[in-house]
């Protein structure tokens, strides 16, 4: 099963732009951007295994393998430049992708690094992936961008929350390697009101490059960027010089 999803197939694009969705998320969640984004930019989203139309795949705990696989299959992908957007856990995610495409000679153009703590901050926190049922899904509400009255049904809960508890295991379990910085640049972009990370913390992901560093504070919770959709693209093409409108 391929580990990619992309709504539009645009062999015309300038860029394509590769998509990291979040804990207990899918590819289905940049669905929106392949229509709302300039036909200059072809939008890829991985789909992690044991999910979505990859249920029967197994699960995969630990980053550095989940990335490495991603960056393995990407390949085909590299004949034009690449560009990472990942939000939450898929921030990391495209950061060790990143770097494993810089040691191949095929680094990206840009990191997006969304709603997340940069990947060397990573303190002491509540493990959600350890909690039963109910306190998982409590945890979920919490982050926001998840349907508590679907999490209602004993059925959904039976198909969703092992995946969910793996991400969650996988991000929490997650400790950055050494390693050469980036040589591509990165923005942050957080929400004002994200309870999970703050301007400050988003801002040392700084410290991940050797190149530009750009921080973007937008209105908005853990999951501003559904309401701000607009905005976030907008920023997205802006820094990658690609015309907003067609």
């Amino acid at each position: 099963m391929s580990w990619f999803r992309c709504a539009e197939s645009r062999p015309w694009a300038s860029v394509r732009l590769i998509c990291f969705p979040h804990a207990g998320g899918s590819a289905g969640f940049y669905r929106p951007w392949a229509k709302a984004v300039s036909p200059a930019v072809e939008v890829h989203a991985v789909q992690y295994p044991g999910r979505a139309d990859r249920m029967r795949d197994p699960l995969i705990g630990n980053a550095g393998q989940l990335s490495r696989l991603i960056a393995g299959a990407m390949m085909p992908l590299l004949d034009r430049p690449v560009a990472l957007f990942g939000h939450s856990m898929g921030a990391v995610l495209a950061y060790e992708v990143g770097r494993i495409l810089q040691a191949r000679r095929t680094a990206p153009v840009h990191l997006f690094a969304s709603g997340a703590r940069a990947p060397h901050d990573r303190e002491e926190a509540e493990l959600n992936g350890d909690k039963d049922d109910d306190g998982l899904v409590a945890a979920m509400i919490q982050l926001g961008g998840t349907d508590a009255e679907l999490l209602r049904d004993q059925e959904m809960r039976e198909l969703v929350l092992p995946y969910v508890r793996n991400d969650f295991r996988l991000i929490e379990s997650y400790r950055q390697r050494s390693g050469p910085a980036l040589s591509c640049p990165v923005t942050a972009i957080t929400g004002d009101a994200d309870p999970h990370v703050s301007p400050e913390q988003a801002a040392r992901w700084a410290d991940v490059t050797d190149a530009g560093f750009t921080l973007r504070t937008v209105p908005g919770d853990h999951f501003y960027l559904v309401p701000q959709q607009s905005l976030v693209l907008t920023e997205v093409l802006r820094t990658l010089s690609v015309p907003v409108t067609p």
